[in-house]
């Protein structure tokens, strides 16, 4: 529980962050299949959408639409729409954002992040680096896991019926 205060109150100094525009840009280094310029980013996505995926900035807790999706379906990259995880694996964290106990095959990647004077590990897509937010070893069975996602840097991809 001590945790999640924590992450609260660190996601609410992010989301100060982000407004302040103190965000870092996505992995410096990298390269993925999916590349753009920074001018061309900014027209692609939104103001918000931009601050998280390529500043590695946070949104909001409990302000994505996202959260409370529960159609079968994946959910996808904002930035270049490959599929990131399954409606199967999404659990409700009681944190403010979507959580996800796995991802699919080789959509992200992970980096250390110690912004803000916090220990974590990032997650980002694997195409594009777009910044996806962080994973914790708290989540329910069978991972442990718990992919704790920004809604703003996804979109939602219902099941064919």
């Amino acid at each position: 529980m001590l945790n999640r205060r924590l992450l609260l109150m660190g996601a609410g100094f992010g989301a100060l962050a982000v407004r302040l525009g103190l965000g870092e840009k996505a992995i410096a280094g990298e390269t993925f299949a999916v590349t753009h310029t920074e001018e061309e980013w900014r027209k692609l996505l939104t103001p918000d959408q931009y601050a998280v995926l390529r500043q590695a900035g946070t949104e909001y807790p409990f302000s994505s639409a996202l959260l409370h999706e529960e159609r079968k379906g994946n959910f996808a990259c904002a930035g270049c729409d490959q599929e990131l995880f399954s409606s199967t694996t999404k659990f409700d964290s009681r944190t403010g954002w979507p959580s996800f106990w796995a991802p699919l095959d080789n959509a992200v990647g992970t980096t250390n992040d110690t912004t803000f004077g916090m220990a974590r590990t990032a997650v980002h897509c694997s195409r594009c680096g777009g910044h996806l937010g962080h994973v914790f070893d708290d989540g329910p069975k069978p991972t442990g896991l718990r992919y704790c996602m920004n809604g703003i840097a996804m979109t939602f991809h219902p099941a064919s019926a």
